[in-house]
Order: C-alpha cells, then sequence, then structure tokens
C-alpha cells in the first residue's frame, strides 16, 4: 500500500463512464496535475456493452470502455480516482478495486453516494471525516470536502491507504464539493454521453486531447 507522503502523488486520472443508447458504454478520463492545480489531457472510448445488468456488479460493465481511455493516456499516471466505490462496497469490491488490481495504480473511490451505511457522519468543517465500516473492517471515509455541503464517500483499496486517499481527495477539491478529477470526467463523459444521443454512439469521435484542447474544452462545459 501507498504509504508514502501525499506530494508523491501529482498526476490523478479521474474516470467515469455513462451507458448511450443502451448497448454500449462511454468511459473518460481525465489527467488533473495535483501540483499546477490544472487538466493535463483527456481521453474518450466507446466500447460495446458485454456484461449483464447485475446490483453490486457495474465495474464489470463500465471497464473495458474504462481501460480502453486509460491506455490512451500519456504516462505517468501516479494514481486512478473512480466515481465509484473500492472497499466500501457490498460485496467487498467496486469499480476503484477493480480497475487498481488490473492498472496495478494506486485507486481511490470517491462517491456522492454510499453502498455502506455503517458510519457516523463528520462536522460541518471542511476536512472533517469520519470512519465508513463493513462487517467489522474500515473500508473507507465520509469526508467534507466544503464546509456546510453533504460529504462524500472516499473508498479505498489498491495500493493506497486511507489517510493518503482522504488527503488526496480534500486537495482536489479546490473549488467544489467533488474533486476535479472525477468532476471533469463526469462532466466530459456526460458532455460525450449527450452528443451520443443525437447520433449512433459508433460515430462519437474517439477523441485525443492535447493540453490547450482539454483546458479549452472544460472551459466551455462550465460555461
Amino acid at each position: 500500500m501507498q504509504r508514502g507522503p501525499i506530494g508523491r502523488i501529482r498526476y490523478v486520472a479521474g474516470v467515469d463512464a455513462a451507458f448511450p443508447g443502451g448497448d454500449t458504454c462511454l468511459a473518460a478520463a481525465v489527467v488533473w496535475d495535483v501540483r499546477q492545480g490544472e487538466i493535463v489531457q483527456t481521453r474518450h472510448a466507446v466500447r460495446p456493452l458485454r456484461f449483464p445488468y447485475v446490483p453490486g456488479l457495474l465495474a464489470f460493465r463500465e471497464a473495458l470502455a474504462i481501460l480502453a481511455a486509460l491506455r490512451k493516456l500519456d504516462p505517468p499516471i501516479d494514481a486512478l480516482m473512480c466515481d465509484g466505490h473500492g472497499l466500501a462496497h457490498p460485496r467487498g469490491f467496486g469499480v476503484a478495486w477493480y480497475l487498481g488490481v488490473l492498472c496495478d495504480l494506486p485507486s481511490i473511490g470517491c462517491a456522492k453516494s454510499r453502498l455502506v451505511r455503517e458510519h457516523d457522519m463528520p462536522t460541518t468543517r471542511r476536512g472533517a471525516w469520519t470512519s465508513i465500516r463493513h462487517r467489522g473492517h474500515i473500508v473507507g471515509a465520509v469526508l467534507r470536502t466544503k464546509a456546510v455541503t453533504n460529504s462524500i464517500y472516499v473508498s479505498i483499496w489498491h495500493r493506497v491507504d486511507l489517510r493518503v486517499a482522504s488527503a488526496l481527495v480534500l486537495k482536489c477539491a479546490t473549488r467544489y464539493r467533488l474533486p476535479e478529477p472525477t468532476r471533469l470526467a463526469d462532466q466530459l463523459v456526460s458532455q460525450l454521453a449527450h452528443a451520443a444521443d443525437q447520433q449512433d454512439c459508433s460515430r462519437v469521435r474517439l477523441g485525443v486531447q492535447t493540453r490547450t484542447n482539454a483546458v479549452q474544452e472544460v472551459r466551455d462545459l462550465n460555461e
């Protein structure tokens, strides 16, 4: 497990996925430079769905498209941040667990809602947190990234401990409740899914973005 200083992690790839058309998965990856506070690159990919919908096993529907997007990224990538869970999952493994093992990267789940309910709520102060427990084990944290707003749910698994994961999520939550890597990946995949709804998903351009284009793309999303 990664137990060193958080400063060693600089480039964080946030990932998210959507299902336009019902028979395809569209995934986006956004690399965030933690030190500079800016986007480095974005990638996206579309893959046909090959796994049925099974509650608790969404990772198997998303993984092929997310991995395809991640393979397009230029190195280095120091960690993954997923819109989902890791150990804080009823089955003990969510999308952050699955992707972390396949990519052999420190992997953090960062979700807007909870799947495991054994926890207290933190105070309203930014940075306050409480442990999430499942079957007698600490599997994540309820973290307040912005004062007097809803908490988010940080979940660990591969090559990262809870202290480093929570500190990294908090450091990436620069302006909003959600950390920038997953917030921006969610925005990008939503934009692409909307475009795919307007045309056949196979016609969505599988783009490769430069730093300049990536920054402009996200600025356009925020306008």
